[in-house]
């Protein structure tokens, strides 16, 4: 069961981060994008708090075909919505993990549009393939808050935007 109290302590760790991430979002710019082809602001956040469901879904299913469950993202209409949203797919996510057995974990999962596979993985690859995507685009909406001039919290230490203190040494010298 060590790799189960690992997943759900990492779960854990980077669930603090991307609370912090989610909280800031500036309401009226919900719908801003930095690009045509980028997500809207709300359309990634939303993807992100959605993200622990992975965990369930790879748990209790064999696939995921598009073709057959088109993506329906719920509608956030602000922040507290959205870190609700979030904490629910968390505790479902952690639920569903700590229910798994180790012997799911390499079962095969796949992911498929139609006659389209785009992935064929052991179930416990696909969950942390999840947990990568997190990460990813928590830094994606770093960025496109950073953009708007949103000060950002730190991940895995400060932030330049939060105050820290450098250790100076004073060297003699020569």
């Amino acid at each position: 069961m060590e790799l189960i109290q690992s997943l759900l302590k990492e779960m854990e760790q980077e669930a603090q981060t991307t609370r912090k991430m989610l909280s800031i979002i500036p309401e009226d710019k919900f719908n801003w994008q930095p690009h045509p082809k980028s997500m809207s602001i709300i359309r990634l956040a939303t993807h992100i708090a959605e993200l622990p469901t992975w965990v369930s879904m790879v748990l209790t299913t064999e696939e995921l075909d598009f073709a057959t469950a088109p993506y329906d993202p719920k509608v956030i209409n602000n922040v507290e919505e959205l870190l609700a949203y979030f904490e629910a797919s968390l505790a479902d996510g952690k639920a569903h993990l700590e229910k798994a057995k180790l012997s799911q974990f390499d079962e095969k999962w796949t992911l498929r549009n139609g006659d389209d596979i785009y992935d064929v993985s052991p179930k416990g690859e696909v969950i942390r393939m999840a947990y990568c995507q997190i990460v990813h685009h928590r830094a994606q909406l770093g960025v496109f808050l950073r953009l708007l001039d949103v000060a950002i919290p730190g991940s895995y230490g400060p932030s330049a935007d939060e105050e820290f203190k450098v250790a100076v040494v004073d060297t003699p010298t020569v």
